[in-house]
C-alpha cells in the first residue's frame, strides 16, 4: 500500500477575471489547492464558487500585489497555513498605456512596481518555502509586448521584458534546489483588457496574427498547468509564447 502524495499548493496573482481565473480553474483541476489573489474579494469568491463546483478546492486571500510588505505578509500566511507553498503564478497587471513623449513618470513607475517588482517581491517570498519543501514551480506570466515592444506601451513592455531576465535568474540560481521558474508570454487573448480596444485594432490585431484571431485565457491555463506539473521538471529558465505564431521567427 502506497501512502497518498500530499496536496500540492499554488498560488494564482491577478486570479479574479479572465487569465487569471482560468489557471486557477486548471489548476485546481489537476488536484492542487489553489489560493486565489487579487483585490477583489467578490470577483475571488465567485472564482472560488466555480472551482468548489467543480470539485476543486481553492481559498482566497485579497491583496493589493503592488504593496510590498502585504504581499509578503500574504505568501508567507499561505506557506504558514498550508506548512507547505509549491508553485506561484505570478499573472497579475495592469497597463498605463501612452505614447513615449506623453507618458508620465506616474505612469511609467506604477506598471513597472506592479508588473515587475511585484513579481520580484512573490518570488523571493516564495522561494523559501519551496526550498524547505525541496520542489517548487515559479510561473510568470509575460506578454509578446516583452519580446518585440509595443507602440504606446513602453512601461508595460518594459516590464514585460524585465521578467524575462528576472525568470531565467531564477532559473540558474534555484535549479539545484529542484525548482523551475519559466515564462509563459500571450499574444492578444480574449479578455476584460483587450474587450475594450477599438474594432479597427482588434482586427488589425487578428490579421496580425498567423492563426487569425485571439486566443482563449484556456489556452494560457493550459500552457501554465503543463509547466505546474511534475512532468515539466526538466523544463526551466525557458519562454513559452503562445501568440498564434505572431512573434515566430
Amino acid at each position: 500500500m502506497t501512502d497518498t502524495p500530499p496536496t500540492r499548493v499554488a498560488i494564482v496573482t491577478g486570479a479574479s477575471r479572465g487569465i487569471g481565473a482560468a489557471i486557477a480553474v486548471a489548476l485546481a483541476n489537476q488536484g492542487r489547492h489553489v489560493v486565489l489573489v487579487s483585490r477583489s474579494q467578490e470577483k475571488l469568491d465567485a472564482v472560488k464558487g466555480q472551482i468548489e463546483a467543480q470539485g476543486g478546492a481553492a481559498s482566497t486571500l485579497a491583496c493589493d500585489v503592488s504593496d510590498q510588505a502585504a504581499l509578503t505578509e500574504a505568501i508567507d500566511k499561505v506557506a504558514s497555513d498550508h506548512k507547505r507553498l509549491d508553485i506561484l503564478v505570478n499573472n497579475a497587471g495592469i497597463t498605463r498605456d501612452n505614447l513615449m513623449l506623453r507618458m508620465t513618470d506616474e505612469e511609467f513607475d506604477e506598471v513597472i512596481l506592479t508588473n515587475l517588482r511585484g513579481v520580484f517581491v512573490a518570488c523571493r517570498a516564495a522561494l523559501r518555502p519551496m526550498m524547505r519543501g525541496k520542489w517548487g514551480r515559479i510561473i510568470n506570466i509575460g506578454s509578446v509586448s516583452g519580446l518585440v515592444g509595443n507602440a504606446g506601451q513602453a512601461n508595460y513592455a518594459t516590464a514585460k521584458s524585465g521578467l524575462l531576465g528576472l525568470t531565467k535568474s531564477i532559473a540558474k540560481e534555484m535549479a539545484a534546489k529542484n525548482i523551475t521558474a519559466n515564462v509563459v508570454a500571450p499574444g492578444f487573448i480574449e479578455t476584460d483588457m483587450t474587450d475594450v480596444l477599438p474594432q479597427q485594432v482588434k482586427d488589425m490585431a487578428a490579421a496580425a496574427t498567423p492563426l487569425r484571431r485571439f486566443g482563449k485565457p484556456e489556452e494560457i491555463a493550459a500552457a501554465v498547468a503543463y509547466l505546474a506539473s511534475e512532468q515539466a521538471g526538466y523544463t526551466t529558465g525557458q519562454v513559452l509564447t503562445v501568440d498564434g505564431g505572431m512573434t515566430m521567427c
